[in-house]
């Protein structure tokens, strides 16, 4: 019998609608760090780029990434990370060239002014990991919990969709 088969019809409602609220949770956090990021760079006089490319900016940090690498790394979606990468180019926070295997293939990294709004997000961070911690918001053993169930959830996640092609 599995585990499913064992629980009761209560409990089994009872998980759902756990699970249902986490999945709000996760959007509603998700689009709460985009509110935190603008407002860090309204604060701080940055208004020519938005969240999600300030986002990109860190993500990407020293590396030199293609467009492809962005997306397979799922990290964007739901933005258009190839117009996201050609506005950075064009306001000069990214140096992109054609990589010289793959001609149809362009590869980006950070300008000093792409360094400068990393640093701006990884600051911001930082303070928040230093807030979260002094207000005991979460000890290290709760955020290392909540941390492993999130990647629990992303394996579960990334299985499902897996096994539907």
């Amino acid at each position: 019998m599995s585990m499913q088969d064992k629980m009761m019809p209560a409990s089994r409602a009872g998980y759902a609608n756990s699970y249902l609220d986490g999945l709000a949770l996760v959007e509603r956090l998700h689009r709460l760090l985009l509110d935190v990021i603008k407002d860090e760079f309204e604060r701080v006089g940055v208004l020519d780029i938005n969240a999600v490319q300030a986002l990109l900016l860190f993500n990407i940090g020293d590396n030199e990434v293609t467009a492809g690498e962005l997306k397979s790394r799922g990290y964007y979606q739901g933005s258009n990370v190839s117009y996201n990468l050609k506005k950075l180019v064009v306001m000069g926070y990214m140096h992109h060239q054609r990589c010289e295997i793959d001609r149809r293939s362009v590869r980006v990294k950070l300008t000093e002014k792409g360094r400068h709004i990393r640093t701006t997000v990884e600051e911001l961070f930082a303070r928040h990991a230093e807030g979260l911690q002094d207000r005991q918001v979460l000890d290290i053993a709760q955020l290392e919990d909540v941390t492993t169930g999130l990647r629990r959830l992303e394996r579960y996640w990334s299985d499902q969709i897996r096994y539907i092609y």
